[in-house]
């Protein structure tokens, strides 16, 4: 009896060291995930708009981005309904028309991701990568404001901390980029460091806006992260067809949608078309320790590699800069001490330390699947992307 009882125990603690050694390699899988996009969609995107040569409208990449993210949520829903096109069709006629209130409020969020996205073209085609990577962090802040304005949450004083050093951080990188303007603006006529640097704060604003806004109308909702995408997706298309038909409608009716595009391009464009559907797969083995360690890793990842392809100058100023922002993200991931007594204040702060994440993606993260069976727990927090 007593052996038995000795080699069950010995199973279960076998059964649960080896489920351990699984997490550790999924969070270290969703770590490489979250670094290799973070990363990498700046640096292409940076590359291919400073090629010489033809240059492709990023309206029309946008939309292309869109478009392929809605297929691939179709198939996968169709995938989840065992390829029954008619329970598929069903299933999508109930949720988005039948069902067309929940769809509505689906359509700001998309105005300012449609936004967004045409606005982080701007800003990187105009701003050196590492540069960029280091001044979007500033969407952080605009989400814990937000989060305290529109959603009355709590940030521990920690945070507060973190947020001034982050702001601190960017302030420090932008007085050393105003001293190099000059040399960058000679070295590329057709790039313009202000227009760069307002694309790229508009940016941070709408996306700090959007992942709270986001939240507050969904809460409690059920619905899966494929469904909000093609929801999404249908009014991103739309309206990504009318701002390319309003900004670059003459010339692409001249010269064709798919103008310029490259092998490059159309690696950018998967990237953002499928690289924030799989941080939103990854990102719940993802704590939020890992989350700021991956995006302050990817600043430091942007910067080596903006020095050997593009020749991006480090200096003291830039170096301590992004130092405290890669401080700062990391210090308002840190998790609340540990206390007998939590008071509503540090559980709201813990929620509101979840928000900031890297794009639309991430920021699905409150739909993802957290039961079995397909059963979902309603969103706590949103984020993390666009």
């Amino acid at each position: 009896m007593a052996v038995g009882k000795h080699s069950q125990a010995a199973e279960e603690k076998t059964t649960t060291r080896g489920q351990s050694d699984v997490n550790r390699r999924l969070k270290y899988i969703s770590l490489a995930v979250l670094v290799v996009q973070n990363a990498s969609l700046i640096l292409s995107i940076r590359y291919v708009r400073t090629l010489p040569g033809d240059r492709f409208f990023t309206t029309s990449a946008v939309v292309m981005a869109e478009i392929l993210k809605v297929l691939t949520c179709l198939l996968i829903i169709l995938l989840q309904k065992k390829f029954s096109v008619k329970e598929t069709v069903s299933f999508l006629v109930d949720s988005i028309v039948f069902q067309y209130k929940d769809t509505l409020k689906l359509a700001v969020p998309s105005l300012i991701y449609t936004l967004q996205n045409n606005l982080q073209y701007i800003a990187i085609s105009n701003l050196p990568a590492a540069t960029f990577q280091v001044t979007y962090q500033l969407k952080i802040l605009t989400t814990a404001l937000f989060s305290v304005l529109m959603l009355r949450k709590s940030l521990s004083r920690v945070q507060w901390v973190s947020l001034l050093l982050l702001f601190g951080g960017v302030a420090i990188v932008q007085v050393q980029q105003e001293g190099n303007k000059e040399a960058s603006v000679s070295d590329s006529s057709n790039q313009n460091y202000t227009v760069g640097l307002v694309a790229v704060v508009i940016s941070c604003m709408s996306s700090g806006f959007a992942g709270v806004y986001f939240e507050k109308i969904l809460k409690g909702s059920s619905a899966s992260v494929w469904l909000r995408n093609v929801q999404l997706g249908v009014f991103g298309t739309v309206l990504g067809l009318l701002g390319m038909w309003w900004n670059d409608g003459a010339a692409i009716a001249e010269r064709g949608f798919l103008f310029g595009y490259t092998g490059m391009v159309w690696c950018v464009i998967f990237n953002q078309a499928f690289g924030g559907l799989l941080v939103a797969v990854v990102v719940k083995y993802a704590d939020n320790i890992l989350k700021g360690f991956a995006t302050s890793f990817s600043i430091i990842v942007s910067t080596v590699m903006s020095i050997y392809l593009f020749g991006f100058h480090v200096d003291l100023m830039f170096t301590a800069g992004a130092g405290l922002v890669i401080g700062a993200v990391y210090m308002y991931s840190l998790p609340k001490a540990a206390s007998g007594s939590s008071s509503p204040s540090s559980s709201s702060s813990s929620s509101a330390a979840a928000a900031p994440g890297t794009d639309r993606g991430a920021e699905m993260e409150a739909f993802l699947p957290k039961a079995q069976g397909g059963v979902e727990s309603p969103p706590s927090a949103v984020h993390i992307t666009d």
